[in-house]
């Protein structure tokens, strides 16, 4: 089977283990700056899965990520960090790694391969229409990540791949096909590097423009924010006094009076109504402050 472009040795680093250190740094730094020109390539693509996540997430649907390894990780982390950073129920973005929660500190042998597993996973969660799968896998070629979007797909729900590979069997079969090629590793084969930084970039832009589209920001204002922690209490306040003007004391009095809702607490400020009619306008405007605010 001909070497996939992930997989193929990098003429440039040939000689890094006899390097010094700084060097060595030097050269994979090198090789990490060609990652952000291949995901700008992409962003055609990228606004497309965005545009079509959004429009199906208004529907009730939901956005799923599935991978093994490094992909599969990197999936779930970006899952993980949308309801403590938007504000969004557990079920809305999932995440699923081959091996399940185990694979994510060590490597399960042979879970990558589970064609079957993946369309499993799939199946299990009552994948239809409405949801949007994304299958992440650097080669293109992973089974458990193919059998995944196979079965999305007969369900009739958005195929979505992130590859770092063209053409592969996975951007192939998706609807929409995400793929920076950012060459041969550093390291041989370790997709862990540039393939792994290129995959996350893309998850924090789908992720992030999505949510935004959502009305999950004000402004550039995470305003969705759960204030569950010290920290998150110091950052709900920081935003309500960036978004009204009004100083660190008196965005904690009014986050106080609108039950510690940051949303609920800037409409009410801004707009001049009461809490409860910050509310209602956000109901009515599906949670977009600037249509709440009028």
């Amino acid at each position: 089977m001909k070497l996939t472009l992930t997989e193929e040795r990098n003429p440039l680093t040939t000689d890094i283990d006899t390097l010094p250190t700084l060097d060595m740094l030097s050269l994979i730094n090198a090789e990490d700056q060609k990652v952000a020109l291949a995901v700008r390539d992409e962003l055609p693509y990228i606004a497309a899965a965005v545009e079509s996540i959004t429009a199906r997430i208004q529907r009730g649907g939901r956005l799923i990520y599935i991978g093994a390894g490094t992909s599969g990780r990197l999936g779930v982390l970006d899952a993980s960090e949308c309801p403590p950073t938007f504000g969004t129920p557990p079920e809305l973005v999932v995440g699923l790694i081959a091996g399940g929660l185990a694979a994510l500190t060590e490597a399960v042998e042979g879970a990558e391969d589970d064609r079957e597993g993946g369309a499993g996973e799939i199946a299990e969660l009552d994948v239809n229409e409405n949801d949007c799968v994304i299958g992440i896998a650097a080669s293109g070629r992973t089974p458990y990540a193919i059998g995944s979007l196979q079965e999305a797909k007969k369900r009739g729900a958005l195929t979505i791949s992130i590859v770092c590979n063209r053409p592969s069997p996975l951007g192939e079969l998706a609807e929409i096909s995400i793929a920076p090629v950012v060459g041969p590793e550093v390291v041989s084969g370790s997709t862990r590097l540039k393939a792994g930084t290129a995959q996350k970039m893309v998850l924090n832009m789908i992720s992030t423009a999505v949510m935004i589209r959502l009305g999950k920001t004000y402004s550039n204002l995470m305003v969705d924010v759960q204030p569950t922690n010290v920290k998150l209490r110091q950052r709900a306040r920081r935003i309500v006094a960036e978004a009204t003007g009004l100083d660190v004391q008196q965005a904690a009095d009014i986050l106080s009076a609108c039950d510690g809702e940051v949303k609920t607490a800037i409409v009410a400020t801004l707009a001049g109504v009461s809490p409860e009619l910050a509310r209602r306008r956000l109901r009515e405007t599906n949670g977009y402050v600037r249509k709440a605010i009028g």
